[in-house]
This record gives structure tokens, C-alpha cells and sequence, in this order.
């Protein structure tokens, strides 16, 4: 077994790292969904969402190349605001990695359900999976399991065909929709259509960026952040390949939106694009105009892509249970480490059982596609503030990339952020705050153990984040219609507060920062623990590869 971290990862690898986690479940639904609540103007709705995950990534990619460390993402906030606000992070972005692994489950089995046989229909009706197709989800999250457990170094070997398999269905869907009749005048009057181009006006346009997946889609761009101890020179590869797998992605996108909606027949578009219930999009249309060949591709690749990232979540997921045990919110058994296969087997077998309980509550992709959007959201805030607060409370760290204008991007990102969370719309805004708070007793139990030492230090330090999820949700509640509120905030001036609390929270946050004793233990334990798990017991490229 590897003694230390192996940093085998080269800018373009760690950059196929990213753009493969993206490329997953989210190109096979996102384009119908987005249009299903924007219509045309989903195209704009992918830019939005691409400029702010921009904004965001761009801060991890900062703090990524500082603390080059696997599954350094859930312990961030821990090095500039202590434990509390670490904890909080931490556990949003696990629920929003975690949840992954069920939803490429279930994209697999929604799209079986339009196979031309019998018992394929009845694994999804009424816009949710059936008993038989849960239970043939919960199949697949088992191979996902298993496929880490016992043979990661022979899915490492499979997985780089499964990369550039899903980098080749995409491209085949883009062009077979457009060079069979393409319809311009779907694109709506904006681009010299017959229809409208935005008819359920912006505002739908923004809630598409919070809920109709995009958020999910680009998620994938944390994959080179959380390798950042495997790359080499990360302070330059760290951010190529985040940059770089974010703007890709978005070209895969816009052209597989502009596909989709130019492929359905204008007499279903002029009774609504929200009338279109797809159970899989592209390979119904692809039937629709009689591409036999590229819908046998896309059933094929329904179960490949969502599978590949289903398989590497698990590992990733892993990872983030193992980091949360060395930042002491989670049992010592989690950070145990199966001495012949190198993984953490404890941490795995919370993670399945959790996507079991994923499973049952959210039963087709779009529901959990929300979910996982939201607390993703929730889980990027404390980035900005982190390395904000970092740079102004711990001059003494070395910072191999210090990106300019951050003083700028850095409080954009974080009121993006809080306006894709407000976009969300109420109830889901609420819920999903509700989630981040019912995992606090498992901080405090932690902390009574340890007899709460710091404990004022790092309260005080998370004050702002305390404050700022109540008050979202207050704000969410009484916003305007369009966002689900109950009106007492006026369409428009909606945004306009929710910036202004933004602002509030964020120079709050960044001014409630300081140097944290847990940047002192961090070389400590990276010389023992991280160690053991540096690459899974697998050599560097065998480990990207996996990824």
C-alpha cells in the first residue's frame, strides 16, 4: 500500500475527472426538464447556472490548490470558521454528493421504462417509479457498492471506456436530432420562431436554474477539488480543470438543449411546453423521428453514464464520510480502513444505507434532481466566505494560486448562491434548510465528548451561517408568488432584498473568520490518516482513472 499521497494526476486528466462526473444522469433529463418549465429560454438558464457555478468553483479551486487534500471540500470551513460551520458544510455537501448515487439509479430505470416491452412500462407511472423499479434501483446501488468494495481496480480499468462512451452518445444525440428536421420556429420569436420564447416568464427561467437539474448537472466540477492531493502541481492543474470541465460542459449542454428543442413536433409546443412528460426524453424523440439506431444507444447509455458516476459517487461519498471522521463529527469506525482493499468498508456501508432511505422518499429523477440542487446550493456557500475569511485572518498559509478580482467574485458567488436557493421556491427552500439542521444533535454529542472544548470560539464564528438559514427560509415564506412565497415581498423587489441580506451575511461571515486550531492539526493528521487512503490502494493512474 501506497505511505503517501501519490500525485500522479496531470491538468488534462483532472480535468476529464471533472467533466465525466458531469456528463452523468443530468444530460439525459436536464434539457427536457429545463424547457419544461422555461421553454426556449432554458437555454438561458444554462448560462446563468454555468456563470455562477463558474463564480463558486472558482473559490474551491483557490482553496483547493492550498489545501491540496482528498475530500478536502468538507473540511474548509473547518480551517476558517471551526467545527460548527465545518460540520453544517460538511454535511450539506455530503447530502448533496451522496443523493447522487440513488438518482443515477433511477434515471437508469425511468428510461428502461419506455422499452418496447410490457414489463418495462410498469416500472414507472404516473411520473414515479413503481415497487419493481425501486427495487431494480436498489439493484443497481448495490453493483455501485460492489463495484467499490471488492473490485475497484477493475472498475478503474472499465471506467475510462464507460468516460469516453459518455462523451460519444452525447455528441451522436446532438447531431442525429438536429440533421432530422429541425424545427426553428420552436426556439420561440426570439430567434424568428412562431412562439414564445420565454412564456412562463423569467421567473421560471431562474427557478429552472435551482430545480430542473442544472445546479446537479454542473455539481460535477468538485470531482478535481476533491483530487486536488492526487495532482500534480494543483495549483495550476486545480483550476484548468475546473475552469476548463465547467465551460465544456456547458457547449455539451446548450447544444443538447437546443437538440431537444427543436426535435418535438410544434403541434405538441403550442399546447404547452409544460405538457411535454417524457420518462426518457431523448430516446422518445429519437423513436418519434425513426433513429432506431441512436434510441438502441441512448437505452445503452441510460445504463452506462448514470452508472459510471453512480459507481464513482460511492467512492466519493466514502471519502467524505472518512474526512468527517477526522474532523471528529463522526464514529471512529468510519474512518477504518480495510487493510488488503484500501477503502473505508464501515463509511461504505453507512453511504448504501443511506441511498436506500433516498430511494424510498424521492421516486423518480426529477424529485430528487431538486433536492439534490438545493443542498448543493447550500453546501457552496461557505466557499466564498472561507477563503475570504482565510485571507485575511491566516496570512502565514502558502497560496500556490491566489486568483485576482476575488474581492469581487468571491461576494458574487456567495449571493448567487443565496438567489438560486430563494429560486427554489417555497416549500423545497424550506425543506431543505429543515435537512441541514436535523444532523446538529450529531455535532453536539461529538462536542459533549470532547467536552466542548472551543466551543464558544466556533459559535461565535458561526453565528452568521446560524442566522443566515432561518432567515432564508423566513424570506422564501413570505417572497412573491412567483417563487411560491405568500406575496408579501413584490416580484422583483423579492431579489433585491435577498441580495441585500446576502451581502449582510457574507461580510459577517468573512469578519467572524479566524485561524483555527484545526489548520495546525491538519499537517498532523495529513502524516498519518489521509495517508491510508491517499489513493485507495491503488496506484496514482489506476486511482484517476477511477475517478
Amino acid at each position: 500500500m501506497n505511505s503517501g499521497i501519490q500525485r500522479h494526476i496531470g491538468p488534462f486528466a483532472l480535468m476529464l475527472t471533472g467533466l465525466g462526473s458531469i456528463i452523468g444522469s443530468g444530460w439525459l433529463f436536464g434539457a427536457w426538464k429545463a424547457a419544461k418549465i422555461a421553454g426556449p429560454a432554458a437555454l438561458c438558464a444554462w448560462v446563468i447556472g454555468a456563470v455562477v457555478i463558474l463564480a463558486i468553483a472558482l473559490t474551491y479551486a483557490e482553496l483547493g490548490a492550498m489545501f491540496p487534500e482528498s475530500g478536502g471540500m468538507v473540511r474548509y470551513a473547518r480551517y476558517s470558521h471551526g467545527a460548527l460551520v465545518g460540520f453544517i458544510s460538511a454535511w450539506a455537501n455530503w447530502i448533496a454528493i451522496v443523493s447522487v448515487i440513488p438518482i443515477e439509479a433511477e434515471a437508469s430505470i425511468q428510461y428502461m421504462s419506455t422499452w418496447p416491452y410490457e414489463w418495462a412500462h410498469n416500472l414507472f407511472i404516473n411520473s414515479e417509479l413503481t415497487t419493481p423499479g425501486l427495487l431494480l434501483s436498489a439493484v443497481l446501488v448495490v453493483i455501485y457498492f460492489l463495484l467499490n468494495y471488492w473490485g475497484v481496480k477493475v472498475f478503474a480499468r472499465a471506467n475510462t471506456a464507460i468516460t469516453i462512451f459518455k462523451f460519444i452518445i452525447p455528441g451522436l444525440t446532438i447531431l442525429g436530432l438536429m440533421m432530422s428536421g429541425f424545427h426553428k420556429e420552436n426556439l420561440g420569436d426570439s430567434f424568428g420562431g412562431t412562439g414564445v420564447f420565454a412564456p412562463y416568464g423569467w421567473s421560471a427561467v431562474l427557478t429552472a436554474v435551482a430545480t430542473s437539474g442544472i445546479v446537479f448537472a454542473f455539481n460535477g466540477f468538485q470531482s478535481p477539488i476533491n483530487l486536488a492531493g492526487e495532482a500534480r502541481n494543483p495549483a495550476k492543474s486545480v483550476p484548468f480543470a475546473v475552469i476548463g470541465s465547467i465551460l465544456l460542459a456547458l457547449v455539451i449542454y446548450v447544444l443538447l438543449q437546443i437538440a431537444y428543442i427543436g426535435a418535438v413536433n410544434p403541434a405538441d409546443v403550442v399546447k404547452g411546453w409544460n405538457q411535454f412528460n417524457f420518462k426518457s426524453p431523448f430516446a422518445e424523440l429519437a423513436i418519434a423521428l425513426n433513429l432506431n439506431w441512436l434510441a438502441i444507444l441512448l437505452y445503452v447509455d441510460a445504463f452506462v453514464s448514470p452508472s459510471g458516476t453512480g459507481t464513482t459517487y460511492m467512492a466519493t461519498t466514502t471519502r467524505m464520510i472518512y474526512a468527517m471522521e477526522r474532523n471528529n463529527t463522526m464514529p471512529k469506525m468510519f474512518g477504518s480502513v480495510h487493510p488488503l482493499y484500501g477503502v473505508p468498508r464501515p463509511a461504505m456501508w453507512f453511504n448504501l444505507f443511506v441511498s436506500f432511505i433516498f430511494l424510498f422518499f424521492f421516486r423518480g429523477w426529477s424529485s430528487l434532481a431538486a433536492v439534490i440542487s438545493v443542498a448543493t446550493v447550500i453546501s457552496y456557500l461557505t466557499g466564498p466566505i472561507s477563503l475570504m475569511a482565510l485571507r485575511r485572518a491566516a496570512t502565514d498559509i502558502e497560496r500556490p494560486l491566489r486568483i485576482g478580482g476575488m474581492s469581487v467574485i468571491a461576494p458574487f458567488a456567495f449571493v448567487c448562491a443565496s438567489l438560486i436557493l430563494y429560486w427554489a421556491k417555497w416549500p423545497l427552500t424550506g425543506e431543505i434548510i429543515l435537512l441541514m439542521i436535523v444532523a446538529l444533535p450529531v455535532f453536539f454529542y461529538f462536542q459533549a465528548k470532547s467536552g466542548f472544548a472551543g466551543f464558544n470560539q466556533d459559535l461565535k464564528a458561526a453565528w452568521w451561517l446560524v442566522a443566515y438559514l432561518p432567515v432564508m427560509a423566513i424570506l422564501s415564506l413570505i417572497g412573491s408568488k412567483q417563487f411560491g412565497g405568500l406575496g408579501v415581498l413584490p416580484y422583483g423587489w423579492d431579489m433585491v432584498v435577498v441580495i441585500v441580506f446576502s451581502l449582510i451575511f457574507y461580510y459577517w461571515g468573512v469578519h467572524t473568520g479566524y485561524r483555527s486550531e484545526y489548520l495546525d492539526e491538519r499537517e498532523t493528521l495529513d502524516g498519518d490518516k489521509p495517508s491510508q487512503y491517499a489513493t485507495s490502494g491503488l496506484e496514482g493512474e489506476e486511482w484517476m482513472s477511477a475517478r
